[in-house]
């Protein structure tokens, strides 16, 4: 990738040159191809500019169904020089209210579904449906070509606050052409691997997905949602559209693993198979490294705020029960630095913060700069220049080869079925309810299950009281478990004794 592009835009110009014709992306409406992308993305681009707010520091919120229209929507505000953020379809009214409302966006793309579900609920942001947007031309527009710089943001996606509010990660251009020109240059990706898309757009790994195609100029298919939740029809859809890579969260890698397909089905064109979000057990990893014993595998590191990946490690061996998958070491133009508390530089074998810095970490969070600051800061063991860095309250350890290995969470953040998750969001929402005095959130990683407990004189009936939650989170947020009781026991301090809690409600159930 030329090292002067400023924008990501410029991928898609040079692979509707290049690729032209060639199909670039396929979802179950169909497919579409490179210089279709770029012509209706830049037929959006001048409708927003003609009816709504936009420019570099005007987000465009983009709520529609995982398809080809939320790609065409992305470049469409990348063309009009404004950050795409993408949103769950199925997120809560209530979430999306207070994203709208840190975010201040220009406009919201959706569908006609869409914007009478955000008018019922009161959204007062300018809607504007997709449809009408690509119904005019390019050609005729004026001022598409907005100047954008490198370090302007291209898309913010939010993620769980502590305080109930989400976080807007905001990711610069030159952070996204940098990993796409990494992930290139690293793995043998090419013009004719076939990209089989399980993220959701609202998640970073979409990243890997949209934008690596664009520049290679290979297909990534947009894999039916609803073919996870069952395996052989899953494996009978890759098989078909001759799918070469995947990168999915271990979650789905683990429902494969378990539904015995792996043994019964084998995909001829699968050559790489790259995996992000959580641990990944090594039981099912051996399972698909015995099936696929010629692919390449790669355990990917990174929080939102690295675009997507920090760290990556190739598995060169299978791993035995109980042993730990490394998580590697850092991308290009990425460095890993491991702090003890003293905000002194860790030892190999010493257990400390792991924080990463280079040209992928964000600029920060959107209109929030108290916890940007809190979150990214200047590198303790440099003060001679501005260097950045984000501590990821991860806790790791450097092996004596040199690879990090990834310990556990330093605060109440989990990731679970590869959503990163805050146990306060949870917290905050269930606060919100009546006859709730206290309650406090934790997480079992034993059994791999929330469990929420509610201090409360009222009788909770746990299906209506789920129902009231997903008013306020998403459904993946919702606890698996929940124990009430009038009162809470505290530590001497006065805070809730959560090892108490623990002790006598999760470590005695398993």
């Amino acid at each position: 990738m030329d090292s002067l592009y400023t924008s990501c835009a410029a991928i898609l110009d040079r692979a509707a040159e290049k690729y032209g014709t060639d199909t670039a992306f396929t979802d179950s409406d169909g497919e579409i191809s490179f210089k279709e992308l770029r012509d209706l993305s830049r037929a959006l681009a001048a409708s927003l500019i003609a009816r709504a707010r936009t420019g570099r520091l005007c987000p465009v919120m983009v709520f529609l169904p995982k398809s080809i229209k939320s790609i065409v929507s992305f470049m469409g505000s990348i063309y009009a020089a404004s950050p795409y953020v993408p949103m769950d379809y199925n997120v809560p009214m209530a979430r999306f209210r207070a994203t709208a409302e840190n975010l201040r966006p220009g406009a919201v793309i959706t569908d006609s579904a869409g914007r009478e579900k955000l008018l019922a609920a009161g959204i007062t942001e300018t809607i504007l449906v997709y449809d009408e947007l690509v119904s005019g031309k390019a050609d005729n527009a004026t001022g598409i070509d907005t100047i954008t710089t490198d370090l302007d943001p291209v898309y913010i996606m939010y993620t769980s606050g502590s305080t109930g509010t989400p976080k807007g990660v905001t990711v610069s251009h030159r952070a996204v052409l940098d990993y796409t020109k990494w992930l290139a240059d690293t793995f043998d990706i090419t013009k004719d691997s076939v990209i089989g898309m399980q993220s959701a757009f609202h998640f970073d790994n979409s990243v890997f997905d949209m934008f690596l195609a664009l520049y290679l100029g290979c297909k990534t298919v947009i894999i039916p949602e609803v073919l996870f939740m069952y395996p052989q029809m899953l494996f009978d859809f890759m098989a078909e559209e001759k799918i070469s890579v995947i990168f999915w969260v271990p979650t789905v890698m683990i429902s494969v693993a378990n539904s015995g397909v792996l043994e019964e089905k084998k995909l001829d064109e699968l050559k790489l198979i790259l995996f992000a979000g959580e641990v990944m057990p090594i039981g099912q990893l051996n399972r698909w490294m015995a099936a696929y014993p010629n692919c390449t595998f790669v355990n990917m590191y990174g929080p939102t705020e690295s675009t997507d990946i920090a760290l990556y490690y190739i598995v060169d061996r299978k791993y035995r029960a109980g042993e730990t998958l490394p998580i590697g070491i850092p991308c290009a133009n990425m460095k890993a630095i491991i702090l003890n508390g003293k905000n002194e530089l860790c030892k190999k074998g010493e257990q400390g913060e792991l924080c990463i810095g280079g040209t992928g970490i964000s600029t920060g969070y959107w209109n929030s700069p108290e916890i940007t600051a809190e979150a990214f800061v200047q590198n303790p063991l440099n003060n001679k220049y501005h260097d950045r860095i984000y501590r990821t309250g991860d806790l790791v350890y450097e092996a004596e080869d040199g690879n990090i290995i990834f310990l556990g969470r330093a605060d109440s953040q989990i990731k679970l079925r590869g959503n990163r998750i805050e146990l306060g969001d949870i917290e905050a929402a269930a606060s919100a309810m009546a006859d709730i005095k206290s309650c406090c959130a934790m997480f079992d990683a034993k059994s791999e299950q929330i469990v929420l407990f509610l201090e409360t004189d009222a009788e909770i009936v746990r299906r209506k009281f789920n129902m009231e939650l997903k008013k306020y989170i998403p459904s993946y947020m919702v606890p698996q478990k929940i124990v009430s009781m009038p009162a809470f026991p505290h530590t001497p301090s006065g805070k809730i004794d959560r090892q108490t809690l623990k002790k006598e409600y999760m470590e005695g159930s398993n």
